[in-house]
């Protein structure tokens, strides 16, 4: 596990490396505008002056809290629903529509009205963060129990077995790959709601920060905070990689 690890950490950094590298000399060489693409030196240097002078970590902590708990709540309703729209035909002709609507509508236009119904604090955020974080979960699920091998299903009722050993036995092991799978889109899906959200209506936030840079045409700024989104996301995908590894772990052997 270790060694799967150490890899996949070699392979990102040398392709962030290079992309690095190739930025930093077309910024050197004219090829870039400075005033729009600034060189990656002088992002870091504003990345590293945002830490410094400590008003970040308020911002960050902001983030950071409603993309978490928007992930939790939004991957444990999402399980929810698609195990009840499996499970129960009437459900699912009434959820089935209502996810495939709420996909349907772009995230942009949704975060306007999370903050009228639930002002600017850190409630419109979160419930972005859910809906998008849900909405993915529920198809992951719904079709991975959709999929489940009939045979399997047959032989497991023919056996005595009913719907509640049909779900610990044979449901829920055969979604944890599904779920598993999505969870690393799930993690940029809560960012997203998150920081879409503060960058609508906020008074903290990277988002808001990002707004904030764009109304004064900082684009150093601006990359210095995308800069810092990537890299909160790359920890959390590490940390749900680690998780699909430890529970998928008879895949990797």
């Amino acid at each position: 596990m270790k060694t799967f690890f150490a890899k996949s950490w070699v392979r990102r950094t040398i392709a962030l490396a290079l992309l690095t590298a190739v930025w930093e000399a077309a910024a050197r060489t004219g090829l870039l505008n400075p005033l729009f693409f600034p060189a990656p030196s002088r992002v870091a240097a504003v990345a590293v002056e945002l830490a410094i002078d400590g008003g970040i970590w308020v911002h960050l902590q902001a983030t950071f809290s409603a993309a978490v708990l928007g992930l939790i709540l939004g991957l444990a309703l999402g399980i929810l629903l698609g195990f009840l729209a499996a499970l129960v035909p009437v459900l699912a002709e009434l959820l089935e529509p209502v996810m495939i609507l709420l996909n349907a509508i772009p995230r942009v236009i949704m975060a306007p009205l999370f903050v009228i119904w639930l002002g600017i604090d850190l409630s419109s955020k979160v419930a972005l963060a859910v809906v998008l974080v849900a909405v993915l979960v529920f198809f992951a699920v719904y079709s991975g129990i959709k999929n489940v091998d009939r045979k399997l299903v047959e032989r497991v009722v023919t056996l005595g077995g009913g719907r509640w050993v049909l779900v610990r036995e044979v449901y829920i092991p055969s979604v944890t790959a599904q779920v598993m799978g999505s969870l690393k889109v799930a993690v940029g899906f809560a960012f997203t709601g998150a920081v879409v959200g503060e960058f609508v209506a906020s008074t903290r936030g990277l988002g808001y920060l990002l707004q904030f840079a764009q109304s004064t045409y900082n684009a150093a700024l601006s990359f210095a905070l995308i800069l810092l989104i990537m890299l909160f996301v790359l920890v959390l995908f590490s940390l749900a990689e680690a998780l699909e590894h430890r529970l998928l772990r008879w895949r990797h052997r």
